[in-house]
């Protein structure tokens, strides 16, 4: 099946959505359980608890008795009521990481308080494009808001009205959000679920249908149980630990310096995709088949190019003495858990 298709259900009773590309499961939102950290997006009014000594953080106390960690803390007094944004999931013992720099997303619109400016997103390279989307934003309030708006690619295509309407909106939950900014902690906007995730991510033109199964989701699923992935002739084995995602790459019985490399640059195209349906972040460190050094620059811009097109943030740290990649990936979203299906 060509063609790209976001099929919306539900996953041991979580909500989830799934978007397939030319009949392949190419991305996956997975709902939190109930009793899990607070998700990336979710907004609260928090109060400052106590400073690392050291580190420049500081501790914050969150609704329910949670604690979030606040970078960045210098000048900053217990008792400091303040507005927070969840950046990150965080382990089950561990504070949630929060920043003061909100940010509310839509589709086509962002609003970024504090900021200025009405701007459009510089992957919208077409200046006639640029002109009119900002004469359709032009049609809210933006203008004389007091806040930064981006125009996101997913405005394109989108009639004028339903642009304004949408920057309208965010704009409203914006000020309420800001102006109560007083009183004890408490969840103000909560995190975006995986349906309302994919409507406002993931590209507009995919056709939407309900049902897994008909669709081959489960089966796809199915296969992420296992830590293998064949990659070419070689494979790679995916196995998170609870400091870091080893990835162990291996040709198989060609062990010549031309399967090294082929199989390495097999590895660095499915990664990307492993790691976003598997919900895998934080450190990754990659033991890659045996190839000279002469390779590695080769091996670097292959992997380069492969995460360019991954939504999730993702730095390329280099190599380690012992001739090991590392990555470090935002955690954007919760492990898949095994056996889901």
């Amino acid at each position: 099946m060509k063609g790209a298709l976001i099929v919306l259900g539900e996953l041991a009773g979580r909500q989830a959505a799934a978007r397939i590309v030319d009949g392949k499961l190419d991305d996956l939102l997975l709902a939190p359980d109930d009793d899990a950290p607070p998700a990336p997006g979710a907004i609260f009014r928090a109060v400052a608890d106590r400073p690392l000594k050291g580190q420049g953080g500081m501790m914050l106390a969150l609704p329910d008795g949670q604690t979030a960690l606040f970078r960045g803390a210098k000048g900053l007094k217990p008792g400091t009521t303040m507005l927070v944004q969840v950046t990150s999931y965080s382990e089950a013992h561990k504070a949630v990481p929060v920043t003061d720099r909100l940010i509310f997303k839509g589709r086509s619109v962002i609003v970024t308080p504090g900021a200025k400016g009405l701007n459009v997103s510089r992957q919208v390279r077409d200046d006639d494009m640029r002109e009119t989307l900002l004469a359709a934003l032009h049609r809210s309030r933006a203008p004389e808001a007091g806040h930064g708006v981006i125009l996101r690619t997913g405005a394109v295509g989108l009639d004028a009205d339903d642009i304004a309407e949408e920057a309208d909106s965010l704009l409203d939950l914006t000020d309420a959000v800001l102006t109560d900014a007083d009183g004890p902690p408490e969840l103000l906007v909560d995190a975006p679920g995986p349906h309302d995730l994919a409507w406002r991510d993931w590209p507009h033109g995919d056709g939407t249908v309900e049902g897994f199964e008909a669709h081959g989701v489960l089966d796809a699923l199915a296969a992420l149980d296992s830590d293998e992935v064949s990659v070419g002739q070689g494979a790679m084995f995916i196995e998170p630990t609870r400091a870091l995602v080893a990835v162990d790459v291996n040709t198989g019985g060609d062990f010549s310096p031309a399967a090294g490399l082929k199989v390495n640059l097999a590895a660095a195209k499915a990664l990307p995709r492993q790691l976003r349906l598997r919900g895998l972040g934080g450190q990754i460190t990659l033991d890659l088949a045996p190839m000279p050094k002469k390779d590695r620059k080769q091996f670097e811009l292959a992997l380069r190019n492969a995460f360019r097109a991954d939504p999730i943030e993702t730095s390329l740290v280099g190599w380690t003495p012992l001739g090991h990649f590392e990555l470090q990936r935002k955690r954007e979203r919760m492990p898949l858990p095994k056996g889901l299906v």
